[in-house]
């Protein structure tokens, strides 16, 4: 009784706040516009079925998003992962000096709140604004961060500065409830750090690793605020370049909501079989430790 109680307001919020959203989506995903007889009494809703799934996934724009996507994911999620473990495990050592110091700068970006941050770099990123650019070219390093190949690096370095700090302090939180005995005795035994950290931390951290592993895939399927700032201004960033900004597009610049709707019900749809993955392999490593 107590429990239930307890947990009614979450269940309450969880209903308002993502059942109800969810559902509508796709209810309103079923629907779509069409104009009657001439086209004099306006548009109006008329049911589809799948129509809006077998247009979107039959529209190239779409497909392209997640090829970039794709591409988003190869580069950022073993930087960002892999980058966040390497830096946790080296304040951990007892060689690390000035850990609260380092700890604080590099969770400082992930307070800047996500669209300033991406305003901050496309004022580093222009030419001719940017100090960065300008200092760049003066000796000789001509890079484009709008061109067809500097966007992706572009939108990637943006978000490993927004989420790296993030995710090191969660391994670095993990790392701090390893048994300090164990580590102790392995130095006696003659183990290193890098030894230490191979044999002894990873393994007991592993389940922090695939949580946060975990939340990366799911951002990275979200990516929306970098490449909306990026694009235009002679960018290569264009307003259907990754799936969430085709379904932006299809809603508040072409008004088709049910497009739009269909768009991310199978954007989450993907989200939630590459989470299934990712908790199945957790699990299957979990079993074989």
């Amino acid at each position: 009784m107590a429990a239930g109680i307890l947990l009614t307001p979450f269940f309450v919020l969880f209903t308002i706040a993502m059942l109800i959203p969810v559902g509508y989506a796709i209810w309103l995903s079923l629907f779509t516009q069409k104009l009657s007889g001439l086209g004099f009494s306006g548009p109006h809703s008329v049911f589809d079925g799948l129509g809006n799934y077998v247009a979107t996934l039959g529209d190239a724009a779409f497909r392209d998003g997640f090829r970039v996507l794709a591409g988003y994911v190869v580069c950022y999620i073993p930087i960002m992962v892999g980058g966040a473990l390497v830096i946790a495990l080296l304040l951990d050592t007892a060689l690390a000096r000035a850990r609260r110091f380092f700890q604080l700068a590099l969770f400082l970006p992930h307070a800047i709140p996500g669209l300033i941050a991406a305003l901050i770099w496309v004022y580093l990123y222009t030419p001719g604004l940017s100090p960065v650019v300008d200092a760049m070219r003066s000796g000789g390093i001509g890079l484009d961060f709008f061109s067809s190949n500097g966007a992706l690096p572009s939108v990637v370095n943006i978000a490993l500065w927004e989420w790296l700090g993030y995710n090191v302090v969660i391994f670095y939180a993990s790392l701090q409830a390893v048994d300090r005995s164990l580590l102790e005795a392995a130095a006696v035994d003659g183990a290193g750090n890098w030894r230490q950290a191979w044999s002894i931390k990873l393994p007991l951290i592993r389940s922090s690793v695939f949580l946060v592993l975990l939340f990366t895939v799911i951002g990275s399927l979200q990516l929306f605020t970098e490449p909306l700032l990026l694009s235009g201004s002679g960018s290569a960033i264009t307003s259907t370049w990754t799936p969430n900004l085709y379904a932006y597009a299809e809603a508040f610049q072409l008004g088709d909501y049910g497009r739009a709707a269909a768009a991310s019900v199978l954007i989450a749809l993907v989200a939630a079989v590459l989470s299934f993955a990712v908790t199945k392999l957790a699990n299957r490593k979990g079993a074989r430790s």
